[in-house]
C-alpha cells in the first residue's frame, strides 16, 4: 500500500443532515463532516444513554480531522481503529462510573480520504455506501443478527426488513462483552466518489435503488442529504434519521490559496455541546442545518402536531457556530475544555487534542486513571471504616439492650411450684438459648 501522496490531489467536501424523526422523543444519533473526516454514530441505550455514546465516538474520532496530514496511509488506518477502540474504553468507563448508563452503545462507521485513499472503520449496523460512475456500492457489511441470517441463507432481504429481531446488533462499541475492534478497508479514491454514510433509520426504509436514484440526480450535497432523510421519514421510519454525504472533488491546482473550504458540521446528539469537538480539531465548527419539513405532506404536518414537545431536541434553524480555545480565549468567552471522557489536552504549540496515541494524552489519561484509582481507593476505606463503626455502634446497642432487658427481668417476680411448695422466683418465667432467666 503505498504511503505518499496519490499523483491527483483529492479534496473530500461533505454536509451531513440528522433529525429525531417522527416518533422518538431524543436524538441518539451523531454525525460529523469534515475536510478529512466523515463519521455516522447510532447511539443505543435508552433516553440518556444512546446520545451519550454517539457524542463519546465522534469526540474520540474528530482529530482525525486535524492529524492526518502525514498522507501515510497505514498510520491513518491504525489511528481509526484506535480511535474507535479508545471510544469504547471511554463509553465502558463512563458506564461504571454512572450506572444509570449501563448497556449504552453506539455504532461507528467513519471515512477518511488521505493521499488519493479511502479509509474505511465500521462497527454495528449503520452503513456506508459509495457511489462510483452513477452505480451504488455498499461498502460495509451489518454486524446484525438478520445479516447474520441471510448470511447463513435463513432469511433474504425482503424478509429482513420486517423481521422482529431486526434490531439486534451483534457487534458494537459500548458497555457489553463485545470484541470492539471495527472492520478497516483502504480502497483508492476517484475523482467524482460520493459516499453516503446513514444510521438504519435510513437504509432501513430505503431501497438501495432508490438510495442510488437520489444520489447520482442530486448534485447539491445538502439537497441529497436532505431528500434521503426527508424520504426515510415519509417512508415511515421510527427511528432517528442521520445522513452524510461526501465527495471527492479533484483540485486543478492543489497549491492555490483560495481553494475552498467547508465550516465542519457536527449533526444530533454531539451538536448539542462543540466545544470540545472545536478544540479537537482547532477549527470553526457548526451543528448541521436542520431537515426541511415537508409540511404539504399529511404525514409530516400530522407527525410535527406530534412533536411539537420535542422541538427542542431537534437543530433550530439557524446553524450555531463554536470557535476553538484560542479564539474563544480571545473573545473572552472561553470554556475549560472538558469531554467528561477522553482528556483534552493543550500541547505545547497551543494546540488543543484528544488522540489518544498523542503521548501527552496518553499521559493525561494515565493520570486520571491513577486519580481514578487513589479516589476509588479513599471511598473504599472510607466504606470500610463506616462499615466498621456502624457495627460497632449496633453491637453497643444491642449489648445494651440486652443488659437492659436481663436487669429488668431481675426486677420482676412470680409464685410457681418446687417440689409440692409454692415459691417465689425473682425474674421472668423463661429461658433464653439455655439460660434461665429466673
Amino acid at each position: 500500500m503505498p504511503n505518499s501522496a496519490a499523483s491527483q490531489t483529492l479534496f473530500l467536501y461533505s454536509t451531513t443532515v440528522s433529525d429525531v424523526g417522527t416518533v422518538r422523543s431524543n436524538n441518539q444519533d451523531s454525525s460529523f463532516a469534515g475536510e478529512h473526516l466523515a463519521a455516522i454514530c447510532d447511539g443505543m441505550g435508552g433516553h440518556a444513554g444512546g446520545d451519550t455514546a454517539s457524542t463519546i465516538a465522534i469526540r474520540s474520532l474528530a482529530h482525525i480531522e486535524h492529524d492526518d496530514v502525514s498522507g501515510d496511509i497505514q498510520a491513518v488506518s491504525r489511528m481509526l481503529e484506535t480511535s474507535v477502540i479508545a471510544a469504547h474504553d471511554a463509553i465502558v468507563g463512563k458506564a461504571k462510573r454512572e450506572r444509570k448508563l449501563a448497556g449504552m452503545g453506539t455504532t461507528v462507521t467513519a471515512v477518511v480520504l488521505v493521499a488519493g485513499y479511502w479509509v474505511l472503520s465500521h462497527i454495528g449496523d449503520s452503513r456506508a455506501y459509495l457511489l462510483r460512475d452513477g452505480k451504488l456500492t455498499r461498502m460495509t457489511h451489518d454486524h446484525s443478527l438478520v445479516q447474520h441470517l441471510i448470511d447463513m441463507g435463513r432469511i433474504n432481504e425482503t424478509e429482513a426488513k420486517n423481521h422482529p429481531q431486526r434490531n439486534v446488533v451483534m457487534r458494537v462499541l459500548g458497555d457489553f462483552d463485545i470484541d470492539p475492534r471495527p472492520d478497516i478497508a483502504i480502497r483508492k479514491a476517484h475523482p467524482a466518489d460520493r459516499w453516503l454514510l446513514c444510521s438504519d433509520g435510513l437504509c432501513g426504509v430505503l431501497e438501495d435503488s432508490t438510495i442510488e436514484q437520489v444520489m447520482a440526480d442530486c448534485t447539491d450535497q445538502e439537497e441529497c442529504a436532505q431528500r434521503l432523510v426527508g424520504m426515510a421519514l415519509k417512508a415511515g421510519s421510527t427511528d432517528n434519521v442521520t445522513a452524510v454525504i461526501a465527495d471527492a472533488t479533484l483540485a486543478l491546482d492543489a497549491d492555490a490559496f483560495d481553494l475552498p473550504h467547508q465550516t465542519l458540521l457536527v449533526g444530533g446528539a454531539a451538536s448539542a455541546s462543540l466545544e470540545p469537538i472545536a478544540d479537537i480539531v482547532n477549527a470553526p465548527v457548526a451543528t448541521a442545518p436542520a431537515l426541511r419539513e415537508d409540511q404539504t405532506s399529511p404525514a409530516m404536518r400530522a407527525a410535527a402536531l406530534v412533536q411539537d414537545s420535542n422541538r427542542k431536541d431537534k437543530t433550530g434553524p439557524a446553524p450555531r457556530v463554536v470557535q476553538p480555545a484560542d479564539v474563544r480565549e480571545e473573545n473572552g468567552d472561553r470554556t475549560v475544555p472538558d469531554t467528561g471522557e477522553i482528556p483534552v489536552v493543550q500541547k505545547s504549540d497551543g494546540r488543543m487534542t484528544a488522540d489518544p496515541n498523542d503521548p501527552e494524552v496518553k499521559k493525561a489519561i494515565h493520570h486520571e486513571q491513577l486519580e481514578q484509582r487513589h479516589a476509588k481507593r479513599v471511598r473504599r476505606h472510607r466504606n470500610r471504616f463506616a462499615v466498621t463503626l456502624t457495627s460497632i455502634v449496633v453491637l453497643a446497642v444491642l449489648a445494651g439492650l440486652a443488659w437492659g432487658a436481663y436487669a429488668w427481668s431481675q426486677s420482676r417476680y412470680y409464685l410457681a411450684d418446687s417440689d409440692g411448695v409454692v415459691t417465689i422466683y425473682r425474674g421472668v418465667n423463661t429461658n433464653l438459648f439455655g439460660l434461665s432467666l429466673s
